[in-house]
């Protein structure tokens, strides 16, 4: 009795697979970052053909590695959103065939419940009965969300604030193509920021009178102006001049975003009489920020790194929550939803 994950919201084609039990049984993720990298981000199209092309592959390997047939699958998950609508609908109308196919339940999921569901992830199980954490806030950090949640129990979310603008991940992608690090920002930022011998430089924090909402594009414009400044206007820097400096405004950059998040978390986890916030997206696969979290005095929850980024083991998660309460979906009344279900 297995549960089918399937995840194409962006691009990552991927597919996860667990028993009912909450054992992991495989958890497969074909990567697109060769294919968008000389772009500097993620181009839609291309995003959904890649989808085309690596969903039956991935989810033949995923099958492979559980040791399990199709005809063993007692359900299918999978994500209708938010994300590229194109790339939603490649594994949205997959599953849909799939799911008629084997004449098994159908069980959408929202994309960012699949991240918040990462968070319970425990070594090869899905532990799925964590009730004493709650309430807790929940902190999505990605490409395309920066939010705070208010999370009761495990179908209780209310959506507390959000960026205003740039999400917190966008703005670690465009700060590096600014520094001309590359595609996807935030490892790359990351490790050049860990080349700063100390901080000469010190970016602005967005504070914002609410401590629920956020905004990065002002630190994103500072950010430029620094680097074109320290950087782009001297043409006497040597190589290695040119190598610090970048370093410095990464460090910079990265020390900022990362002020802002703990200390906007920590105050609205205080406000709701919190003890435990939940820390997920792929940004949450940042180090740095990791380390800063576990030093306060509120505890954080991550998820695993590799289970950071987008993977079809968090929707299959999120799946089995539902499957246990028997919330499924007639194929024919899914259809890609754009947001979190949140009050």
């Amino acid at each position: 009795m297995t549960i089918l994950g399937i995840e194409t919201s962006c691009d990552e084609t991927a597919a996860g697979i667990l028993d009912l039990e909450g054992n992991i049984l495989s958890n497969v993720v074909a990567s697109q970052i060769e294919t968008h990298a000389p772009y500097g981000g993620i181009i839609p199209e291309l995003a959904s053909r890649a989808h085309i092309v690596n969903i039956h592959k991935v989810i033949n390997e995923a099958l492979k590695i559980a040791k399990i047939s199709v005809n063993e699958l007692s359900a299918i998950a999978v994500t209708n959103g938010p994300g590229l609508a194109g790339s939603l609908l490649v594994g949205l109308n997959f599953a849909k065939g799939l799911s008629a196919s084997l004449e098994v339940p159908l069980i959408g999921v929202n994309h960012l419940e699949g991240h918040i569901s990462a968070c319970f992830i425990e070594e090869n199980k899905f532990n799925y009965s964590l009730n004493d954490i709650f309430p807790c806030i929940a902190l999505l950090i990605s490409g395309g969300h920066t939010e705070l949640i208010l999370m009761n129990d495990y179908d209780s979310y209310k959506l507390l604030g959000q960026t205003r603008d740039d999400a917190v991940g966008e703005a670690f992608d465009k700060v590096s193509r600014i520094l001309g690090l590359g595609y996807p920002g935030g490892p790359v930022i990351e490790k050049w920021a860990k080349l700063a011998n100390k901080q000469n430089y010190v970016l602005p924090r967005a504070w914002l009178k609410k401590d629920e909402e956020f905004s990065f594009s002002g630190l994103k414009t500072a950010s430029k102006n620094l680097a074109f400044e320290k950087i782009y206007s001297n043409n006497k820097l040597s190589n290695d001049d040119i190598k610090n400096e970048i370093s410095e405004v990464a460090y910079a950059f990265q020390i900022s975003v990362s002020d802002v998040l703990i200390n906007k978390s920590i105050r609205i986890a205080e406000k709701y009489n919190c003890k435990n916030i939940l820390v997920s997206g792929g940004v949450a696969a940042n180090g740095f920020i990791r380390e800063n979290f576990k030093n306060t005095k509120i505890n954080s929850i991550f998820p695993e790194r590799k289970h950071c980024t987008d993977n079809g083991l968090m929707i299959a998660c999120r799946g089995l929550i539902d499957y246990k309460k028997n919330k499924f979906i007639n194929p024919q009344d899914i259809n890609v939803a754009p947001q979190l279900n949140v009050t």
